[in-house]
């Protein structure tokens, strides 16, 4: 159960720092590190949760490598078109892209 509780508290601090980094940033490279952190946070949950309630199954190892390489694919996709951007225009701030519309 101590176990448990740390995970949880981590997992909340992490999460709390994610989601203060993507409300509060305009560069769209910080916003994307807010939001990799709260989806790791999210896993740190699942695992911590998944532990508790079944300790002797370990199907959620798989589970969390998928999610952890599709977390990892859309980083990857992000940072693309966030290079893309600055080539573009210079700048990746988010208050810059109105000419992004239609």
């Amino acid at each position: 159960m101590e176990l448990l509780i740390t995970a949880l508290i981590i997992a909340a601090v992490l999460f709390g720092i994610g989601l203060y980094g993507a409300l509060s940033q305009t560069n769209l490279v910080m916003i994307m590190m807010g939001i990799e952190l709260m989806l790791g946070a999210s896993m740190i949950n699942l695992v911590a949760f998944w532990r508790y309630l079944h300790p002797e199954a370990f199907s959620i190892q798989m589970f969390v490598l998928i999610a952890m390489t599709v977390m990892a694919l859309e980083g990857a996709v992000g940072f693309a078109i966030a290079t893309q951007r600055f080539r573009t225009s210079g700048t990746v701030e988010m208050e810059e892209s109105a000419e992004l519309k239609g």
